[in-house]
């Protein structure tokens, strides 16, 4: 016969992981606002540009600060790939010069 499932260590597990999940999502927004810049501002401020965001309809808008977003995670990412672990011991140099010619 089957081993009866335990419901309710099943449903806390859940509970556990989805508050990890909450706090792990609030932690990243907070890494994006002082990744921005965005800290720099009152909270009023930033709270209004949010809600500005949040209600504005217009297609057009939207996309370009889509397209301004992608844009600085993508400067982000290129400036992690050239930050001093990508360099450490000029591998990237010596490679260069290791090939024959």
């Amino acid at each position: 016969m089957r081993k009866p499932r335990d419901f309710d260590s099943e449903l806390k597990a859940l509970g556990d992981k989805a508050k990890m999940l909450k706090s792990r999502k609030v932690l990243q927004l907070g890494e994006l606002v002082i990744a921005t810049g965005a800290d720099a501002l009152d909270p009023e401020t930033l709270t209004g540009a949010l809600l500005g965001v949040v209600i504005t309809k217009d297609v057009k808008e939207r996309e370009a600060w889509r397209t301004s977003g992608a844009a600085f995670f993508q400067r982000q990412s290129r400036t992690v790939d050239r930050g001093p672990a990508a360099n450490a011991g000029g591998d990237q140099t010596s490679k260069g010069n290791d090939a024959p010619s």
